[in-house]
C-alpha cells in the first residue's frame, strides 16, 4: 500500500504558497510607495534527488532571482561534498573520506570538518541514538530497502537481514574511528570497513547555509526548501505565522496545523517514506536505531520546530529513535545550550502511547509545552 506523505505536499505548500499576492513591478507609480512582489521558484535537479524551492517576498525582483540562484548553487556544491555514492572531479567529499578508511587522512572541504562537528555534538547530546558513524549497518539496510521494494512493486514481500549481518555491520561504528584534524583540514577514518553516512544531518544543514548566506542582504521574508528541509527567513510579510500543515501519516484523514512565526525550521522524519515490506508482512523504513539494529519503532513521525535547520534535522531523527520522555530532556538541553527554544510533534499507534495526549480515530498525538497555543487542529 502507497502511504501518503506527512510532510511533502501539505507542509511545502502551507509554507511557500503563503504570503503577499505578486505585484506587476518592484515600485508603484512615480509618488506612491514600493509595492511588495512575491517570488517563486524550483530547481528538480539540483542535488540531494530532491527539489529544491524557495519563495520570497521583498521589493526586488533582480534580487529574489538572485537569491534563488545563490541557494541552488550552494545546494549543488553541499550535495557534492556530503555524496557518499559518487566522486567528483576535484574535490574530495565524504565518499573520499570513507573511500580511504584504514588508508590515509583525506584533506578535504572545511564544511565537511563543520557538519561533521556539528554531527558529533548531536551525537554527545543524543546519547548515541544519532550517529552518522553506522554507515555501514545503514548500508546493510540500504542494499535490502533497494531489493525490497523492487519486490513489493512486483507483488512480492522481501527478504530481510541476517542478525549475523547486522551483528557484523553495527561493529563498525563509533567515533573512536574517526578523527578530525581541523589545523591539517583532514578527516581520517581509521579502521576499513567503517563509513560515514549524513542522511540525517545533510539537507538540514545545507538549508542552514543557504539561508544564512541570503539573510545577509536585508530582505523581508523567504522560505528555503531543501527536499521538504523548511526554513524560513524572518516574519512574513503580512504579520501572519508560518505554517506547517502535518497529516496522518497514512493518509487517513484529519491534519494539524502548527504555527511559528519569525525565523524557523520544520523537518519532520517518518516512516512512511523509503520503506518496504519484509517476509513478516511488517513495514521496513529506513531511520535505523543503532541500539537494535532495526527501523526504530516507537513513533510514526515527529517534527521539529527550531530555528537551525541542521539541528531541526538531527533533532528529528534522534527523537524517533528514543521515548518521549528522553526526548523531551534533549530538546530542552539543546535549547539552553543553543539558545533556541526547541519543540516536537510526535504521532504514534495508539498502543504505543506513552504519556497523555491528544487521539484521533487511529494515532496518539503528543507535543511539547512551546506548542499548546501554536497548533490548530483541522
Amino acid at each position: 500500500m502507497k502511504l501518503k506523505r506527512l510532510f511533502a505536499t501539505g507542509a511545502a505548500a502551507a509554507i511557500l504558497c503563503s504570503g503577499c499576492s505578486a505585484a506587476p513591478s518592484s515600485s508603484a507609480s512615480a509618488g506612491s510607495e514600493a509595492q511588495l512582489l512575491t517570488y517563486k521558484n524550483s530547481a528538480v535537479d539540483a542535488g540531494f534527488d530532491t527539489v529544491y524551492a524557495y519563495s520570497e517576498t521583498g521589493y526586488d525582483a533582480e534580487q529574489m532571482k538572485a537569491h534563488f540562484d545563490t541557494g541552488v548553487s550552494l545546494f549543488r556544491k553541499y550535495n557534492d561534498l556530503f555524496d557518499i555514492y559518487n566522486d567528483y572531479e576535484g574535490i574530495a567529499n565524504l565518499k573520499t573520506i570513507n573511500d580511504n578508511a584504514g588508508i590515509a587522512p583525506v584533506e578535504c572541504d572545511s564544511e565537511i570538518i563543520a557538519m561533521l562537528k556539528d554531527a558529533k555534538y548531536f551525537y554527545d547530546l543524543s546519547g548515541g541514538c544519532f550517529d552518522i558513524t553506522s554507515g555501514a549497518l545503514m548500508h546493510v539496510w540500504h542494499e535490502y530497502r533497494t531489493q525490497g521494494i523492487e519486490m513489493n512493486l512486483e507483488g512480492k514481500t522481501a527478504p530481510l537481514p541476517s542478525e549475523a549481518e547486522l551483528s557484523e555491520a553495527a561493529k563498525l561504528c563509533g567515533w573512536d574511528k574517526v578523527q578530525i584534524d581541523e589545523e591539517a583540514g583532514t578527516v581520517f577514518i581509521t579502521e576499513a570497513g567503517v563509513s560515514l553516512d549524513v542522511g540525517g544531518i545533510a539537507k538540514g544543514y545545507t538549508a542552514e547555509k543557504i539561508a544564512q548566506a541570503i539573510a545577509q542582504d536585508e530582505i523581508v521574508s523567504a522560505a528555503v526548501d531543501a527536499g521538504r528541509n523548511v526554513r524560513t527567513i524572518n516574519a512574513k510579510a503580512d504579520g501572519s505565522p508560518w505554517n506547517v500543515r502535518i497529516v496522518s501519516p497514512d493518509g487517513s484523514g484529519g491534519s494539524m496545523i502548527v504555527q511559528a512565526a519569525g525565523s524557523c525550521s520544520f523537518v519532520t522524519s517518518g516512516d512512511y517514506e523509503r520503506f518496504f515490506v519484509g517476509e513478516d508482512g511488517k513495514n521496513y523504513h529506513h531511520i535505523i536505531d543503532t541500539s537494535t539494529m532495526y527501523p526504530a519503532a516507537y513513533y510514526r513521525s515527529v517534527t521539529i520546530l527550531t530555528e537551525d535547520s541542521a539541528a531541526a534535522d538531527c533533532l528529528s531523527t534522534a527523537l524517533f529513535c528514543m521515548s518521549v520522555e528522553d526526548g523531551r530532556k534533549m530538546l530542552a538541553q539543546y535549547a539552553q545550550e543553543s539558545g533556541h527554544p526547541a519543540d516536537a510533534v510526535w504521532i504514534m499507534d495508539p498502543d504505543k502511547a506513552q504519556e497523555e495526549g491528544r487521539d484521533t480515530e487511529d494515532f496518539h498525538i503528543v507535543w511539547t509545552e512551546g506548542l499548546t497555543d501554536r497548533i490548530i487542529f483541522e
